[in-house]
């Protein structure tokens, strides 16, 4: 029974978190978009509209082509059905697993959804080391860290095979 309302509660985090993003993305675009940076802390982080055509890291920046946001479109899709499929097979997992996927499965949809209505990701977070970056950016990151975490403490648990 526990688990089954840790399940319902992942399910609605997720939701909410996607609701977050696309709430901070419209806020952005209506307050950012014609007019410049606006200084949060000087030389270190602004809020500053983007409109993000390309995918992290501006990885296919090279490519111009006019299918380019169907296959970003596809290829989110492709990732959210894997990372879907390994939250769904690791059901037992622990509570900072669970966590880790649905901050990361939060954070697809909410890129996933902008590409598919807008053709692009509304990017305004601006560290001045950093690319422009959104809230569902920062969802998968910390995501990522907490599966990183969880690995690396599995890894020190599980005894080591001597060859």
């Amino acid at each position: 029974m526990a688990r089954r309302v840790m399940g319902w509660v992942l399910i609605l985090f997720t939701l909410a978190l996607v609701g977050c993003d696309h709430a901070t993305k419209a806020a952005a675009q209506a307050a950012l978009e014609r007019r410049g940076p606006l200084s949060i802390v000087p030389g270190v982080l602004d809020l500053r509209y983007a409109e993000n055509r390309d995918m992290a890291f501006s990885l296919l920046r090279g490519i111009e082509s006019p299918a380019k946001v169907a296959i970003l479109f596809v290829c989110s899709i492709l990732v959210l059905g894997v990372i879907i499929a390994g939250w769904w097979s690791s059901r037992r997992a622990s509570a900072t697993e669970q966590a880790g996927y649905a901050l990361i499965v939060a954070g697809a949809i909410g890129n996933a959804i902008d590409r598919a209505f807008r053709g692009y990701v509304v990017d305004f977070i601006h560290l001045h080391s950093w690319p422009v970056f959104n809230v569902a950016d920062m969802a998968i990151v910390a995501g990522g860290i907490l599966l990183a975490i969880v690995m690396f403490r599995r890894a020190r648990r599980e005894p080591r095979e001597v060859s």
